[in-house]
C-alpha cells in the first residue's frame, strides 16, 4: 500500500519527468544502452541492406525533427554528443517498400527558444539534409520546432531550403496533421455529445497553422469558439477574421466544453491547479491535445483525471506500417504499434505518391489549406493510413461520457 507521502514522491518524480529533466547518473546509464539501440536499428534494417546491396537508396524520406525535452536526449543519445549535431532516430517501413528514417538534430525544444539555439538547429538541419539526400531522400519533412526554423522573411518560407536542395520535396506536414486532428476532434464532439449550439470550445494557439485550421471547420459546424495566444497583435489579427473572441491568458477564457491545445507554450498549458478555470463544475473537460510535447502534461492529467476525457490527437494509424526493432523503438518514440504522427504519415505518403508520378510542386506544403488537406486526404487513402483509437498519454480512452 502506497502511503500519502510516497504518492506525493511518485508525483514529484513524475513531473520531473514531464519537464524533461533526468538525473546525470540516468543519462551515465543509458549512454552504453542507447548505444546499442542505434547500432542495433542500422544492423537489423534488412531493407535499407537489401537496397544498399543493390546500389539502391537506403532513405527514401527523412524525418528532421528536434529533439522535444532531456528526456529524449537520454534515452537516444545517453551523455553522447554527436559531432555532426544530428543522429539516426527510429526507422519506418510503409507496405514493406517505402523507407522513413528519423534524423534527429541534438537540440532540444528548450533549445529552440533563444536564437542561439536557432541558429545551431539551422546549421544542423542543412547538414542533416545533406546527409539524407546522400542516402537517396526525396522527400524531407520538418518536424516538431525545425518546422519554424526557415520560415521568416530572411528564410523566405523555406526559399532556402528549396534554393540549396532543388531535387528535394520539403513539407511541414501540417496538412497531414491537421486533416488527422479535425477528424479526431469531430470524433470526439460526436462521442462527447457536444452539439454546436450548445457548445464553447477554446483553441489554445489559435493562430498557428494547426489552431487556424480548426477554427475554420468549427465555425462551419457552428461551434462557439474562444481563441487562446500569448501573441496579443496575431489574436487581434484571429478576432478581425473570424469574429471570435480572443485572449492571452488561460484566467480570460471562462467555462469551456471542450478544449484543442494545439501548443505547450508554459503560460497556456493546462494542470491539476488551472482546470477549474476552464472546466463547468458540474461536467468533465474534453481536451484534445495535438502539442508536442503535450500541452496536458501527464503528471498533471493524472492528479485530476477524474475531472477530464484527454485524448492525444495528430497522429496516423497504418496496418502497413513498421518500426524496425518494433516495440523497443516505438515506445522510445511515446507511440504504439502502427502509429505514427500525422506529419511523418503526410512524408510517407508524399513520396509514395511522387513514385505514382503525381506533380507535387503544384502544392504549398509550408501552408495550411483545404485544397491541399483534400490532396493529402487522398494520398492517405491510397496508402491506408487512417486516425487511430484515441488514445491518452498511450492508454485507450475507453469512454467520453462527460458526466461526473
Amino acid at each position: 500500500m502506497l502511503t500519502e507521502e510516497n504518492k506525493k514522491m511518485a508525483i514529484l518524480k513524475e513531473a520531473e519527468v514531464d519537464k524533461g529533466r533526468v538525473s546525470k547518473a540516468e543519462a551515465l546509464i543509458m549512454t552504453p544502452l542507447s548505444a546499442l539501440w542505434r547500432t542495433s536499428v542500422e544492423v537489423c534494417d534488412i531493407y535499407a541492406m537489401r537496397r544498399w546491396l543493390s546500389g539502391e537508396s537506403t532513405i527514401d524520406v527523412a524525418f528532421i525533427t528536434n529533439m522535444r525535452d532531456d528526456i529524449d536526449r537520454t534515452r537516444f543519445l545517453g551523455t553522447y554528443r554527436p559531432k555532426s549535431g544530428h543522429f539516426t532516430g527510429p526507422h519506418f517501413v510503409l507496405n514493406g517498400d517505402i523507407l522513413g528514417r528519423t534524423i534527429a538534430l541534438d537540440v532540444t525544444a528548450k533549445d529552440l527558444a533563444t536564437e542561439e539555439g536557432r541558429q545551431k538547429a539551422r546549421i544542423h538541419f542543412i547538414s542533416a539534409v545533406t546527409f539524407a539526400q546522400k542516402k537517396g531522400a526525396k522527400v524531407c519533412l520538418l518536424a516538431a520546432g525545425t518546422k519554424h526554423l526557415f520560415d521568416n522573411e530572411v528564410y523566405g518560407n523555406g526559399y532556402i531550403l528549396k534554393t540549396l536542395f532543388p531535387n528535394m520535396i520539403f513539407t511541414l506536414g501540417d496538412n497531414g496533421t491537421s486533416l488527422l486532428l479535425v477528424k479526431e476532434t469531430l470524433r470526439a464532439l460526436k462521442k462527447a455529445k457536444l452539439k454546436p449550439e450548445e457548445s464553447i470550445i477554446a483553441i489554445l494557439g489559435a493562430y498557428g497553422l494547426l489552431g487556424e485550421m480548426n477554427i475554420k471547420i468549427l465555425l462551419k459546424r457552428g461551434y462557439s469558439l474562444i481563441g487562446v495566444g500569448r501573441n496579443q497583435a496575431k489574436n487581434k489579427a484571429i478576432e478581425e477574421k473570424y469574429g471570435i473572441r480572443t485572449c492571452a491568458e488561460l484566467e480570460q477564457v471562462g467555462k469551456v466544453d471542450a478544449v484543442i491545445a494545439c501548443t505547450h507554450g508554459d503560460s497556456v498549458c493546462i494542470t491539476a491547479d488551472n482546470l477549474h478555470l476552464l472546466r463547468k463544475p458540474d461536467k468533465k473537460l474534453l481536451v484534445i491535445d495535438v502539442a508536442e510535447p503535450s500541452n496536458f502534461k501527464k503528471a498533471e492529467y493524472n492528479q485530476v483525471k477524474k475531472l477530464v476525457v484527454r485524448q492525444d490527437a495528430g497522429n496516423a494509424y497504418n496496418p502497413g506500417l513498421a518500426y524496425i526493432l518494433g516495440p523497443i523503438s516505438y515506445k522510445l518514440f511515446r507511440l504504439s504499434q502502427g502509429v505514427q504522427f500525422g506529419c511523418f504519415a503526410e512524408s510517407m505518403s508524399l513520396f509514395s505518391a511522387l513514385r505514382r508520378g503525381e506533380d507535387l510542386t503544384k502544392i504549398d506544403l509550408f501552408e495550411v489549406s483545404m485544397s491541399a488537406m483534400k490532396i493529402v486526404q487522398r494520398f492517405f487513402r491510397e496508402d491506408g493510413y487512417v486516425i487511430p483509437s484515441p488514445r491518452s498519454h498511450g492508454k485507450l480512452v475507453k469512454s467520453f461520457n462527460l458526466n461526473l
